[in-house]
């Protein structure tokens, strides 16, 4: 037996040496492919990252969206810590029999313990095979590699328990509650000679052994590696939302002009942070599955674009680096990315190049397919953000290979030429006024004339200040800030975009322009708050000016309304007995978490009853105007904002609400194509709003 003990010893020795180094060498591989990126910048918020790690990756926040993935995901994450330490447990027994973890009177429960993990564990593995292959959830893959982690953990799970049962006959301990699985398996074979259940428990343990140190090697290799990125994805994401990062347009006096280039056009371009989400992909489906391009038909798939890309950075590393991705290498010599890393790295890397990234790898139509909602990003429960990796190669198309959806290119050069996507005259903005005279909406350089100050800026928006149906939003607002007694401003014709829809399609240049401009003219005329009734217009001014040198409080008109009727400053009295639903704008919810103050306006309205849409808050479907799409056709599958709209005639609702400009051209385009704008009318917060409070003016006129 010594002499089994010693060859056991060197045996196991040998393998977890060659197991571990295996294990090292992939992951190193990884990172040489992964510093091939640009560097990323880095804010040393330590405190919030780590409040983060404890949300998401130990609190499985994300992963509880879909209850019955996130309780199997709960069970297999937390019980594969556990069961670790019965893993050593059993190396123990098998190294030296007769001993044990040193955990003294407390052993006896750990034993118990352990074997209940075990079987929550092989629950949460059946559960999952049923969701995935009998169930058949759409956005689950299947296939032999889908399944093959299961067979893994499954087998883990099988062979220590049986491992287990052997040992309680060879040691001949009988039947013990501290063991309840183990001792009805050794009640079963309890006619097993102490020979033959020595022989089966070691069998048992090198299936075991072998198992977890497979495992171990497959883990950085597959779509498993979100186990290590996944943490360090979430602890490096961005700390605000969808934020975009800003481009310097500097250049070097002795860079060759052909070799300058914006935006990603080769993998080499994104930033580390960002090929961290790559391999931090767990290809679960989730964001593909609440994608509004995907939904409806379009060729986007937030998750393809991922795995696509990560495969290309896999090869393209290892043509640059000579680094095989794939280990043992002899197992996986006929794959291409060891191909490439075993050809010369001139060679390989010269061979790669024609494999484009845009073009080959993603085509045009995913990137143009995106409308930046960011429901792919709040669904992701490893924190990838997908839009940034979008909107920087639609920057490349855009501004280096000069191409551009012929809409969303007009909808640019009006913009650029005129301030607005429209190509209105800019000096027609201020006309919106002339709907009501009685209105107060002074400008800027009407109150200096005045020699009067103003607190707020009330950005109109280009939707505000031209589109007939936003320009009635914006009166109710103004007429509301006029009984509210709040002293506010316009710019007037001096007002131009805000340069949300230029960045979103990949124009930088044009946008940081914009941006440069309108900073100035805030700067000029003393601008400190700014409250607008485009959502868009105000992630930009609050999230993205201040890149620019711009910081000013920045509201949204709900949330300016909500403190106005909290406060006592507004009273709705007018009862509106109407069966409401509202939909949430991507960029007032989603990038910005304002999600209760719309709906406290509505629920403080007499007679209005407030139902919910299926998807809404951080779930809701987006309208389909965000990235610049509202500018563009929609030419394949179905209509994204016509989707929305039926999502919101089931709730058998009388009136759609929103707070944003776009929602509610997008949602009222949605009511007559399926013809019901008859029988549902579509009206923004303010305007509902507005319907209550003037109640008392309405029977004055009368």
């Amino acid at each position: 037996m010594d002499t089994f003990l010693l060859i056991n010893l060197l045996a196991f020795l040998a393998i977890v040496i060659y197991g571990l180094y295996l294990f090292a060498r992939v992951v190193a591989t990884r990172i040489s492919y992964i510093k091939l990126g640009k560097k990323s910048e880095f804010d040393r918020d330590f405190k919030e990252r780590f409040r983060r790690i404890g949300k998401i990756v130990f609190g499985q926040s994300k992963l509880l969206k879909d209850k019955k993935s996130g309780t199997i995901h709960v069970m297999m994450f937390y019980g594969f810590i556990l069961v670790q330490f019965g893993a050593i447990d059993m190396f123990i027994r098998g190294l030296a029999p007769g001993s044990h973890l040193p955990f003294g009177p407390f052993y006896a429960g750990f034993t118990f313990f352990q074997e209940l993990v075990t079987l929550m564990i092989l629950v949460a593995v059946v559960w999952a095979f049923h969701r995935r292959y009998v169930e058949k959830i759409v956005r689950l893959k299947r296939g032999f590699k889908a399944g093959l982690v299961l067979i893994f953990i499954g087998t883990l799970m099988v062979s220590v328990l049986a491992g287990n049962g052997m040992a309680l006959i060879w040691h001949g301990e009988g039947l013990t509650w501290t063991e309840p699985i183990a001792s009805l398996i050794a009640g079963a074979f309890s006619w097993l000679p102490q020979t033959a259940a020595i022989v089966l428990f070691y069998v048992f343990w090198w299936i075991h052994t072998i198992t977890i140190l497979t495992f171990l090697v497959y883990v950085p290799q597959s779509k498993h590696a979100h186990l290590i990125a996944a943490p360090i994805n979430v602890f490096l994401s961005k700390r605000v939302p969808g934020k975009l990062k800003k481009i310097d347009f500097d250049m070097d006096e002795e860079e060759n002009e052909d070799e300058i280039s914006f935006g990603v056009g080769k993998v080499e371009d994104f930033e580390q942070h960002q090929m961290i989400d790559f391999y931090a992909c767990v290809e679960c489906g989730r964001c593909t599955d609440v994608c509004p391009a995907s939904g409806t038909g379009k060729m986007l798939s937030p998750m393809d674009i991922m795995i696509k890309v990560r495969d290309h950075l896999t090869e393209r590393g290892a043509a640059v680096t000579g680094n095989s991705p794939w280990v043992p290498s002899y197992a996986f010599s006929n794959t291409n990315g060891n191909q490439a890393a075993s050809a010369g790295a001139n060679e390989a890397a010269a061979g790669m190049e024609s494999a484009s990234l845009i073009g080959d790898v993603i085509t045009a139509e995913e990137l143009s397919g995106c409308t930046t909602c960011r429901n792919c990003e709040d669904a992701c429960p490893v924190n990838n953000e997908h839009v940034g990796t979008i909107i920087d190669m639609r920057r490349y198309l855009v501004m280096t290979e000069g191409k551009m959806d012929p809409d969303a290119q007009r909808a640019v050069m009006n913009i650029e030429r005129q301030g607005n996507p429209w190509g209105l005259s800019k000096k027609d903005r201020i006309k919106w006024r002339e709907l009501d005279e009685e209105a107060y909406i002074p400008t800027v350089k009407e109150l200096k004339k005045e020699d009067k100050e103003f607190e707020y800026l009330f950005w109109v928006s280009s939707m505000g200040s031209f589109d007939n149906r936003s320009q009635k939003i914006a009166l109710a607002f103004a007429k509301l800030m006029n009984k509210a007694g709040i002293n506010f401003a316009i710019l007037g014709n001096k007002e131009t975009n805000s340069g949300d829809t230029a960045r979103r399609i990949g124009n930088e240049f044009l946008f940081q322009e914009i941006a440069e401009k309108n900073i100035k003219e805030f700067e000029k005329n003393g601008v400190t708050k700014i409250v607008t009734i485009d959502p868009h217009a105000y992630n930009i001014f609050k999230n993205e000016y201040p890149d620019f040198g711009f910081e000013a409080e920045v509201y949204h008109h709900t949330q300016m309304l909500y403190d106005m009727v909290m406060n006592g400053k507004l009273e709705p009295k007018r009862e509106i007995n109407q069966k409401l639903t509202y939909h949430d704008s991507c960029y007032l919810g989603r990038y910005n978490g304002v999600y209760d103050p719309p709906r406290e306006i509505l629920k403080s309205i007499p007679g209005l009853e407030l139902v919910e849409m299926q998807r809404n808050k951080e779930n809701g479907m987006c309208c389909g105007a965000g990235g610049g799409l509202m500018w563009t056709e929609e030419t394949t599958g179905n209509r994204i904002n016509v989707a929305r709209t039926e999502q919101a005639m089931e709730t058998q609702s009388t009136m759609i609400s929103s707070a944003c400009p776009f929602c509610l051209t997008m949602l009222s385009d949605g009511t007559k194509a399926k013809e019901v704008d008859e029988d549902i009318s579509t009206l923004d917060v303010a305007e509902i709003l507005a319907l209550s409070v003037f109640i008392e003016d309405e029977a004055k006129t009368a």
